[in-house]
């Protein structure tokens, strides 16, 4: 199993402006361990929350950091993962079972199946970023963003 840091390293590509990511293909990915995927999942996901709380106007910082704690934790994502599970494609499903079959420590706030399904949401997260899908990320992240804080722009 190569080394994590080296296989991001290798991800990377020098532009004019700095380093960024050109979309890797599904060989390479199988390379990644399901938990190098939800490492990257996590901060997509994350950004893709706060992305959306900012453009939205959704408040002050105490607020947005609110919000964003209530869709980006383990019990969260893994309601999140439920409801993405019947949406997935055949490739997908496969990397959300790789991930969910990962092992892993949940933190003390979270049980083992929750954190289980959150790191199964992270690795297809971390899979269709990594891959370029970011229109199929948008699609399924549409469907978390109107279950968990549609009902909630008011606030």
């Amino acid at each position: 199993m190569p080394c994590v840091p080296c296989a991001i390293i290798n991800l990377m590509k020098t532009s004019k402006y700095g380093a960024s990511l050109r979309p890797v293909d599904d060989a390479r990915i199988r390379e990644l361990s399901p938990i190098a995927l939800a490492y990257i999942g996590d901060t997509v996901f994350d950004l893709y929350v706060r992305a959306y709380l900012v453009k939205n106007n959704m408040g002050r910082i105490d607020a947005l950091h609110r919000y964003a704690s209530g869709v980006v934790n383990a019990h969260a994502q893994a309601q999140a993962a439920l409801l993405l599970r019947p949406n997935l494609t055949e490739r997908e499903a496969e990397i959300f079972q790789l991930g969910k079959n990962a092992k892993s420590t949940p933190p003390k706030n979270a049980s083992h199946e929750e954190y289980s399904l959150a790191t199964a949401l992270e690795a297809v997260t971390g899979y269709l970023y990594l891959t370029g899908q970011t229109a199929r990320l948008d699609e399924l992240f549409g469907i978390v963003i109107t279950h968990f804080l549609k009902e909630d722009s008011h606030a």
